[in-house]
C-alpha cells in the first residue's frame, strides 16, 4: 500500500525559476505520478497558482484563477510556466500564466489579485439545505478510501489504481453519502461533500508563504472529485469500463485566505452537478470551515464519455 503523506503536493507545487522566452517570468515544475494516461489537472491548476503568486510582491492575495486546459500532460515530465505581468494597480493585479510541454501550450489561466479593503462587511453562502447539516457525519465517522477498498475489487481497478485512491493523492477524503469508486454508493442525487485533509501536515514550499501554499492546497485538491456529482447522477463510477474522463475548463474564487494551521485540518467540499450533456458535465463545490467558514468556491467542466451500453 503507498505510505499516506501529503509531499506530494508539496513536491508539485514546488518551482524551480527558469529565463522567460516568452512572457515577464518563468518556473519550471514536474507533473506528479498517477495510474492514468496523463497527469491530473490539478497538478497544472496549483502550480500555476505558485507562479502567480510569485509574481506578486506587493501583499496582494489571489481572489480568484479562470483556467482553460489544451491538451493533456505528460506524467513525470517537466512544464514550463510563463508568467505576464498583465495589470498591477493599487488595489488589483492581473496575470496570464501559460504552461507549455514539450514545445506546445497545454493550459492557459488568468490568475487575479486583490490588496482587499478593510471594513468592507463580510457575507457568503452557508452549507447548503440538502446537505443536512445537523445531521453531517463527522469525518471520523467515515471509512477512509483505504478502508472503503480494503476487501473490494472490480471493474478497471488495479492494484496501482487502488493504491492511488487510498494514499497517492496527497489528501484524505471521505464521502458523503458514500465514494463512487466501484460503484455509486448512496443515492443518484446530483449533490455530495467530501471531508478533506492531508495525510500529515503541509511541509514548506520554496518561494511560497505558509498562507500561499494553503491556498495552493485548495487550488490542487479540489479537482479529484469536483466531476463525482455528475458521475453520481448518470450513475457512473470511476472503475467503470469505458469510462473516460478529462478537465476542460475550471474557475476558482478565493474568499479567503485559510487561518494558519486550518488547511492541515479536515475541510468540508460541497459538490453538485450542474448540468450534463453531450459529453461534458459541469460540477460546482465550496471548501467550508468545520465551523462553516466560506474559504473558496469551485466551478469546474469536464468530458465525460462512457462506452455503448453504460447507463445515464
Amino acid at each position: 500500500m503507498t505510505d499516506t503523506t501529503s509531499e506530494v503536493f508539496t513536491a508539485a507545487v514546488t518551482l524551480t525559476p527558469a529565463e522567460a522566452h516568452t512572457f515577464d517570468l518563468a518556473f519550471t515544475a514536474v507533473t506528479q505520478p498517477c495510474p492514468w494516461p496523463k497527469a491530473y489537472g490539478g497538478d497544472l491548476v496549483a502550480q500555476a497558482a505558485a507562479a502567480a503568486m510569485r509574481s506578486v510582491d506587493d501583499g496582494k492575495t489571489l481572489h480568484s484563477m479562470h483556467s482553460c486546459f489544451m491538451r493533456p500532460a505528460d506524467i513525470g515530465a517537466e512544464v514550463r510556466y510563463e508568467v505576464e505581468v498583465l495589470r498591477d494597480g493599487r488595489g488589483y493585479a492581473t496575470r496570464q500564466v501559460r504552461a507549455y510541454q514539450h514545445g506546445k501550450a497545454l493550459y492557459v489561466c488568468l490568475a487575479n489579485f486583490a490588496a482587499g479593503e478593510p471594513g468592507a462587511g463580510r457575507h457568503t453562502a452557508g452549507l447548503p439545505d440538502w446537505l443536512g447539516a445537523s445531521d453531517l457525519p463527522a469525518p471520523e465517522d467515515l471509512p477512509s478510501s483505504s478502508d472503503y477498498l480494503a476487501d473490494r475489487s472490480g471493474g478497471t481497478m488495479t492494484e496501482v489504481s487502488k493504491n492511488y485512491w487510498c494514499g497517492g493523492r496527497g489528501f484524505d477524503m471521505r464521502h458523503v453519502p458514500g465514494p463512487a469508486y466501484l460503484t455509486v454508493e448512496g443515492s443518484r442525487e446530483p449533490h455530495q461533500a467530501v471531508w478533506v485533509k492531508p495525510f500529515d501536515a503541509l511541509r514548506p514550499v520554496d518561494g511560497l508563504t505558509d498562507a500561499q501554499r494553503d491556498t495552493a492546497a485548495l487550488a490542487y485538491v479540489c479537482g479529484y472529485t469536483i466531476l463525482e456529482p455528475v458521475l453520481r447522477v448518470l450513475d457512473l463510477p470511476w472503475a467503470r469500463e469505458g469510462l473516460v474522463t478529462a478537465s476542460l475548463d475550471h474557475a476558482m474564487w478565493f474568499h479567503r485566505a485559510p487561518e494558519p494551521g486550518v488547511a492541515d485540518g479536515w475541510l468540508l467540499y460541497t459538490q453538485e452537478a450542474v448540468a450534463a450533456d453531450a459529453g461534458r458535465g459541469l460540477a460546482s463545490g465550496r471548501f467550508f470551515t468545520p465551523d462553516g467558514t466560506h474559504l473558496a468556491t469551485v466551478v469546474q467542466e469536464g468530458m465525460i464519455r462512457a462506452s455503448q451500453g453504460g447507463h445515464g
